[in-house]
């Protein structure tokens, strides 16, 4: 096992940067996701780490070793790539043994770190299928196998689950931290899914355009989000934004709605703002504020409530049973509010 630290990591094609002065500290034992939207940089980061992309300035540090010039075999580090990159020709013994057999490992230890593998991800049964015969969650487990047998420092993920179906990533997000658990091995997980980040995560690194947005535990993030960006990206469903102004102790979100100002912000008079709600913040009670209900979709747990709100297009999210219908007035109590500012997009105290 080994800490990661990047120091002042940059990385350009050509003239274009894409990723700007990254900082970031793993511990050592730490599951740590990269996550934000598509064209971001987290994958690029994540190859500068296995040395598959040359880093541009900056230092990556693995386990006190800055690996800059290291090649990606002498980093002491196994990927899992999106697309598990098997063998189709070899078993799920052979795929297992590979990278075991071009590093020379006598053959009696071969078979028992594979035994060792299979045996933690429930392949015991398949080591003499061929990919082909196998499921698309076994094959992952196939491809993380391939990584286990190496006893790497450090595990890196690339975006694993985004080839499978929704029931089986839900299953496969289990079983990857259960491993993690087990094996304590350092982990850096790339992924485009927020709720992977939350669920899956000792520590969340948001990026948005190649910066590093926040860095902080999952509840930590979704409970104190820095920014926009942030309070926006984490959190299904996503944070209302309704733009207002300052007006007294309040929030003036149209001429005739108001919302408090809760905690002890001191804000100038007739200061633009954006507020932020989260779905599950909003109460339905009949002292609340007027919206009007769009559309209504019952998950069973819960129920969501798509209205119009201040001529904003708002969500809200209740655990109890409603009857309402489109075109209906309802009245919403917001519980808990986040106040942002409109230009640097930052969270206001």
């Amino acid at each position: 096992m080994a800490a990661v630290a990047l120091r002042g990591v940059h990385k350009s094609f050509g003239s274009t940067a894409v990723v700007h002065g990254i900082d970031l500290a793993i511990k050592d034992g730490e599951f740590c996701v990269l996550v934000g939207p598509s064209g971001c940089g987290k994958s690029t980061l994540l190859r500068m780490i296995a040395g598959l992309e040359e880093i541009s300035g900056g230092e990556i540090d693995i386990g006190g070793r800055v690996v800059n010039n290291i090649a990606p075999k002498e980093r002491d580090i196994a990927m899992v790539f999106q697309n598990y990159a098997l063998y189709p020709h070899k078993t799920v013994f052979d795929n297992m043994a590979f990278s075991l057999k071009l590093a020379g490992v006598a053959n009696e230890e071969l078979h028992r770190r594979v035994a060792e593998a299979a045996e933690i991800l429930a392949l015991t049964d398949y080591l003499q299928r061929y990919p082909r015969q196998l499921s698309g969650g076994q094959r992952q487990r196939v491809a993380m196998g391939r990584a286990i047998v190496r006893k790497p420092q450090v595990f890196l993920f690339d975006e694993p689950l985004s080839n499978l179906d929704a029931k089986l990533r839900v299953a496969m997000r289990t079983e990857i931290k259960a491993l993690h658990q087990r094996l304590k091995t350092t982990a850096v997980y790339v992924t485009h899914d927020q709720i992977e980040a939350m669920t899956m995560a000792d520590k969340i690194v948001v990026m948005n355009a190649g910066k590093v947005e926040q860095i902080g535990s999952p509840l930590d993030l979704y409970d104190n989000p820095a920014n926009l960006f942030v309070a926006g990206f984490i959190g299904s469903p996503a944070m209302n934004f309704i733009p207002g102004k300052v007006n007294g102790g309040s929030i003036s979100v149209s001429p005739e709605i108001d919302f408090p100002i809760q905690g002890k912000a001191k804000l100038d008079a007739n200061r633009p703002v954006i507020l932020g709600v989260r779905p599950e913040h909003f109460a339905v009670s009949p002292d609340g504020l007027p919206a009007k209900v769009v559309v209504v979709e019952p998950t069973g747990a819960d129920t969501q409530i798509f209205c119009k709100l201040a001529g904003v297009d708002v969500t809200a999210v209740v655990r109890e049973r409603h009857e309402f219908h489109p075109g209906e007035s309802i009245r919403l109590v917001p519980q808990l509010t986040f106040l942002f500012d409109p230009a640097s997009g930052a969270r206001l105290a």
